[in-house]
């Protein structure tokens, strides 16, 4: 049998566990795209990459405090205007219209009393990474699916009759111990625990015995990992729910693996297991902001970026070959570019390629509003896939970067700058 754990609405219920006035009243999380790294004064920016699995994105982050004023109102020619998105509302404020993705200006109008509390993301992936140890003690085998979520396989270890009772067991024993509210979902497919969570929310546990019965009516969109793209799709054959899927077999196993699969997961016969975390594939970081038309401001932030990444590849010690610049503008204008180079990555490689990429795209006269930088393509560092022309230079380089990286570890990411970021 798997258990799916969910924790209810949880950067709401992380911000609940440490400040009891929270409790029971509307609140909602938000957060605005992190501008404090292009700061030209220092800010001592720090790295959280305790879940440092695929499913996570590593947090930057300063120990500047934050207060609703500081983080969300920006003051234009004398006017207040409230900037940032709500990331998580709690059952409170949802009950009054507010969405995750929502203006915070706007959730305020439809929920004036609610309390906006700016994110805290070091508290989070700290009490993610709490409670998956957490589950890992009271679990033979454990999967952590987001930063929020986790699946468990208890088969062979409780009887299936027994398993109703340990969820609602496993749920008590993490409020006692982490004040932290979960919903569980059960069933002998792993998918469908995780479809059964949604019954459950809540603070609820909810077990599906009789898999037809239960997808009979669900819409295909509330079931996990189908895209719009592929809800099209099947809405050209009139499939709208799990049902439908169930009663089109021949259909989906005509559309191959992506098709074969999901007829597996609706129906519970897929078989899957719990797997473990996987390694991270590639490492990025993106920023949105007001529009930008001055390159040279541009090109200073897409430095800033980059040396953020460089702390990353340090951090996790591999060696990208595929770089990605991606630079959107007003208007839906969008330039990018990809380039691979099997070379030892370094900070003096890796920028000037992006600087070289930047010179290629750049739009001049246009008003840049986002930025994203990716590295990925992780290859070994040996002669037989490294350029040999470039292999000692390169490894000089990065041995000083490695000591340039120490710094960075101890005294912020911002104690060194190169001076194309200044």
């Amino acid at each position: 049998m798997f258990l799916h754990i969910d924790i209810d609405s949880f950067f709401a219920s992380a911000e609940r566990s440490v400040n009891d006035a929270l409790k029971g009243i509307p609140i909602a999380v938000g957060s605005r795209s992190n501008l404090e790294i292009f700061n030209k004064k220092r800010t001592n920016i720090k790295l959280m990459n305790e879940n440092s699995g695929a499913f996570v994105t590593p947090v930057f982050y300063s120990d500047q405090k934050k207060t609703f004023e500081s983080y969300f109102v920006d003051e234009i020619e004398g006017r207040k205007k409230i900037r940032g998105i709500v990331t998580t509302a709690s059952y409170e404020a949802r009950a009054c219209g507010v969405k995750t993705a929502m203006p915070i200006a706007q959730a305020l109008q439809l929920c004036p009393k609610m309390t906006v509390v700016p994110s805290n993301y070091p508290l989070y992936h700290k009490l993610s990474h709490k409670i998956h140890a957490f589950m890992l003690a009271h679990i033979p085998k454990v999967e952590q699916y987001s930063i929020d979520e986790f699946f468990g396989d208890v088969s062979g270890w409780k009887k299936d009759e027994e398993v109703y009772a340990f969820a609602e067991a496993l749920q008590a024993k993490i409020l006692e111990h982490f004040d932290i509210p979960v919903s569980i979902g059960i069933s002998k497919a792993k998918w469908i625990a995780k479809l059964a969570t949604e019954s459950a929310k809540p603070y609820g546990v909810y077990e599906v015995k009789d898999i037809d019965t239960y997808i009979e009516d669900i819409p295909i969109k509330d079931f996990p990992g189908i895209g719009k793209g592929f809800q099209k799709r099947l809405g050209e054959h009139y499939i709208s729910t799990l049902g439908d899927v169930k009663r089109h077999k021949k259909l989906l196993e005509s559309w191959k693996k992506p098709g074969i699969q999901l007829y597996g997961r609706v129906t519970g016969t897929d078989h899957e297991d719990i797997s473990s975390r996987g390694e991270r594939k590639s490492i990025g970081i993106s920023r949105t902001f007001d529009a930008i038309h001055n390159t040279d401001e541009i090109k200073r932030r897409i430095m800033i970026m980059a040396r953020h990444i460089i702390y990353m590849v340090m951090a996790i010690e591999v060696n990208p070959t595929s770089y990605y610049l991606k630079i959107g503008y007003e208007y839906g204008v969008k330039a990018k570019k990809t380039l691979t180079v099997d070379r030892v990555f370094s900070e003096t490689l890796f920028k000037s390629i992006l600087s070289e990429m930047y010179e290629e795209i750049v739009h001049v006269n246009k008003g840049a509003i986002k930025l994203t930088l990716n590295v990925s393509n992780f290859s070994s560092l040996n002669l037989k896939t490294l350029s040999l022309i470039d292999f000692n230079d390169d490894n000089k380089e990065k041995q000083l970067h490695k000591n340039i990286h120490a710094l960075r570890t101890r005294f912020g990411l911002d104690i060194i700058k190169t001076g194309n970021e200044l």
